[in-house]
């Protein structure tokens, strides 16, 4: 019987494998559209029939930028498509209109609705920034604008991003959100150290995102995941400069949904003020949160401000009371093999939550030192119950 249903299988797969190969491949230029490559015309309208007739099309399209320069207004691409599968392929260069006030909403490209979508081609997306950095410190002034990200996957299935180069966003870079099956590979994200909520990528109420072979240097988290992230595998990323791996933050409102299943491996943290980072705000919930299961592994620090953190008394604004201890639980949480170098004093810091104490926190073979080789890093740590195996530099507090 089991022989028969793989007999089965194989016959449908090849049949599939069969009809698509089969189906008609078709390019749609945007210069054939009017798109003008001279870096001050607007060519949304270009882009948007380019892609209005690749959408339409009955197999496998694909939108073409070619080589030049192309000034791109806040833009959509909306599905769901006819065609089978969808290509967005920039060889040349995008360019943002230079002022936020052009833009009237959260992001610059939006994707919206598309299964089988790839954005891909070598090319560059090119936010200027510079502009809007000075009015969007959120840092410091939390009823700032939110400006826009460069681009938004939003409910893509089976979706792709690779080979492309991001620079200098208003916003973020890159945004995941209410999508499943989404891989992204070889980017290049940068923007100045100090330049303000330039997130590299944001997931958020995803699933199954893959995150591959990426250099990301920017002026806020390098990854975050953010409430409904699941399933999330993270390879081979050098971060720096920028605030690290963040799982949050989370337990600000109510809504949220819980973060669970990250896996993020071989790792390097050159210069950020954070390495591996869980942070939840000091707030009450009517609905616990939980953020679990969680494998951090094979990670290298060079002159990593707090290496190894988990935050539950978050408040970036320093205004909050922090009357209240955290509703997110944390729990199943691994770090393994962590080595090199801290630039302050504490090299591993568990602030967890009294009313919801970190669970099962588990470390094997930490070796933390200060920068320049002088002294002791210390391990501090306050609510955690777990266990530590192998070396322990800093000596570790959690048991």
């Amino acid at each position: 019987m089991e022989d028969m249903i793989r007999w089965m299988l194989l016959i449908l797969f090849s049949l599939i494998f069969i009809a698509e190969a089969r189906l008609e491949s078709k390019i749609f230029n945007v210069k054939s559209y009017g798109a003008v490559a001279n870096g001050n015309t607007d060519n949304s309208v270009a882009f948007l029939k380019a892609w209005n007739d690749a959408c339409n099309w009955n197999g496998k399209a694909q939108v073409f930028i070619p080589k030049g320069t192309y000034m791109l207004n806040s833009i959509v691409f909306k599905g769901p498509c006819k065609a089978f599968r969808m290509g967005f392929v920039i060889k040349g260069i995008l360019k943002a209109p230079p002022y936020p006030s052009l833009f009237n909403t959260d992001k610059w490209i939006g994707f919206l609705y598309v299964n089988k979508l790839t954005l891909s081609g070598g090319g560059t997306l090119d936010g200027q920034g510079a502009s809007s950095w000075p009015h969007n410190n959120c840092n410091k002034d939390p009823h700032c604008p939110t400006l826009p990200i460069t681009v938004r996957f939003d409910f893509i299935n089976n979706g792709k991003i690779h080979d492309l180069k991001s620079i200098n966003p208003k916003g973020g870079h890159f945004m995941i959100f209410g999508s499943e099956n989404v891989k992204l590979e070889r980017l290049k994200i940068s923007a100045p150290g100090d330049s303000p909520n330039t997130d590299g990528i944001k997931i958020g109420e995803s699933n199954n995102i893959n995150i591959t072979s990426a250099t990301i240097a920017t002026g806020d988290d390098c990854i975050a995941m953010i409430s409904g992230a699941k399933n999330i595998t993270i390879f081979g990323v050098h971060c720096g400069p920028g605030h690290g791996i963040s799982v949050g933050s989370l337990g600000k409102n109510d809504g949220e949904k819980d973060v669970q299943n990250i896996v993020v491996k071989n790792c390097t943290f050159n210069g950020t003020s954070n390495g591996l980072r869980i942070k939840t705000w000091a707030a009450s919930l009517s609905k616990p949160l939980r953020a679990s299961n969680f494998l951090f592994q094979d990670i290298f620090m060079d002159k990593v401000f707090s290496p190894i953190i988990i935050d539950q008394a978050y408040c970036p604004s320093h205004g909050c009371s922090n009357q209240v201890a955290s509703s997110v639980q944390i729990s199943d949480v691994t770090y393994k093999n962590i080595k090199g170098s801290g630039s302050s004093e504490i090299g591993v810091e568990l602030n967890c939550s009294k009313r919801k104490p970190c669970q099962n926190i588990t470390r094997v073979d930490i070796n933390l030192r200060p920068y320049g080789g002088k002294g002791q890093l210390k391990s501090l740590s306050s609510f955690v119950n777990g266990a530590c195996y192998g070396q322990q530099i800093p000596p570790s507090c959690v048991g």
